[in-house]
């Protein structure tokens, strides 16, 4: 089985069944993770 996974905190969104692993930017449901953040962006940096 392969994951959805939040490029942000790194959460678990899903699994799917594929095998391969999608990262999504900023887009996991845990509220705290909802910054807007895009690949190749930082928060403290």
């Amino acid at each position: 089985m392969g994951l959805i996974v939040c490029g942000h905190c790194g959460r678990h969104i899903d699994e799917v069944e594929t095998e391969k692993v999608t990262v999504l930017y900023g887009c996991c449901t845990n509220d705290s993770c909802r910054r807007g953040t895009r690949q190749g962006e930082t928060e403290n940096e």
